[in-house]
């Protein structure tokens, strides 16, 4: 692979992620289309797009910030789909699933912006 990202699992779990999450809010409604859903896809993408950008040529002080960033984003997921489930947009068991997914991909960051 070309790139230092591709081969991280948490920029590869990040990137399964953040298409699951556009896939899922195709299904929200119309009136959403500028709001949370956009939010929503927004924050799933800026925390693969924030790993990728950190990966290349960066000091670790400057990496770890980025990671700080995903993580970060990874936290805006999470809240964007307390919202969806409060809206009826989502299933409870469709949040359940994706909040488990970025608690663990969270985990993931944490522990690898702590071994750097």
């Amino acid at each position: 692979m070309a790139f230092r990202f591709e081969d991280l699992k948490i920029w590869q779990q990040s990137f399964e992620l953040s298409n699951q999450i556009d896939l899922l809010t195709r299904e929200f409604p119309k009136t959403e289309l500028y709001s949370l859903s956009t939010q929503l896809k927004r924050a799933a993408d800026s925390v693969v797009l924030n790993i990728a950008e950190g990966s290349t040529g960066q000091s670790v002080p400057e990496y770890k910030r980025f990671l700080n960033m995903a993580l970060r984003s990874g936290i805006e997921v999470v809240s964007c789909l307390f919202m969806a489930k409060a809206r009826n947009y989502i299933t409870e068991e469709q949040f359940r699933k994706y909040y488990a997914e970025y608690e663990v991909l969270s985990k993931m960051i944490t522990k690898f912006k702590n071994a750097i």
